[in-house]
């Protein structure tokens, strides 16, 4: 079983291009339903599907989330798939099983005000604050992803015509314009505060701790964290939620849904179409606040 799996998530990076952080989610997935089928002294990968739903109803009785459940289920889907493709099966047990019908939640997102209090928190005197301040306006200013912030590099910047360049999920390169405000942040730290953290030290990485090394994604939520508590926002914030708010405002504001896809780099514009619900929700609440027959 270590064997197939190892040879499935080498066709994910090289036939289908998906990123380590993609994979890893695939990885753990399929380690997880290794683990059941050998506490049924199971040594293969079943081709019974009451196998396969007993596996869920343990994750069911083991209270996971619904998310992380339909996210087993969609691992195990296309994981069967290859392996009838390759012939390692002679029966796809996923053929006879449904995918749980899953409401589309919208994102959290942060009003204006409570952005300005958010940018405005870090204390910009010292080395951390100032990178910390710089790191909050380029993710409002670009929707960049937490994994894609981590990775930017000096030599991504090209910030005298207001561009920086990434490489998203499955390697994809793609430009984003990026404004004024977060370019002066970035050169503030690059002016005052990134040589005081490397301290000598050579790397290419935009972003670095304390000890002049990249950043991680940990790293990143933690200290985010710790900025929403001091701020006083009382709400559930990852560096996710200033990717949604980037992509709202832009919406709310009058730009096209093609160009929100092309910035936040979604291959299918059915994922960029959840923050129109955003949007329409905003309007909403701005009739019902201001015309006098509501």
């Amino acid at each position: 079983m270590d064997d197939l799996i190892q040879d499935y998530l080498h066709y994910l990076k090289i036939e289908r291009g998906l990123s380590e952080n993609t994979r890893q989610s695939y990885r753990q997935d399929l380690k997880q339903y290794q683990q059941f089928l050998v506490s049924q002294k199971l040594t293969s990968f079943t081709e019974d599907r009451f196998i396969v739903l007993g596996f869920l109803q343990a994750q069911t009785t083991a209270q996971k989330a619904q998310s992380s459940i339909t996210r087993s289920i969609s691992t195990l889907r296309k994981f069967y798939q290859y392996l009838a493709r390759e012939g390692r099966i002679q029966k796809d047990p996923m053929l006879q099983i449904d995918s749980p019908k899953q409401g589309r939640h919208l994102p959290a997102v942060l009003s204006s005000e409570e952005i300005e209090r958010l940018l405005k928190t870090p204390d910009t005197s010292t080395p951390l604050g100032l990178r910390d301040r710089a790191i909050l306006e380029v993710l409002y200013a670009t929707g960049l992803r937490v994994s894609e912030l981590v990775h930017l590099k000096l030599t991504d910047l090209h910030l005298s015509l207001g561009l920086i360049q990434t490489l998203g999920k499955g390697d994809k390169e793609r430009i984003i314009p990026i404004g004024d405000v977060a370019v002066d942040w970035i050169n503030q730290y690059l002016e005052r505060s990134r040589n005081r953290l490397t301290k000598g030290k050579d790397s290419p990485y935009l972003f670095v701790n304390f000890h002049g090394n990249g950043l991680t994604r940990q790293g990143i939520w933690k200290n985010l964290k710790a900025i929403v508590q001091a701020a006083g926002i009382d709400k559930d914030v990852t560096p996710h939620t200033l990717r949604h708010s980037f992509a709202t405002v832009l919406l709310e504001n009058g730009a096209d849904l093609r160009i929100v896809q092309e910035l936040l780099g979604h291959s299918d514009i059915s994922t960029t179409q959840i923050y129109t619900h955003i949007s329409k929700k905003h309007l909403t609440e701005v009739y019902q606040r201001s015309h006098p027959r509501d």
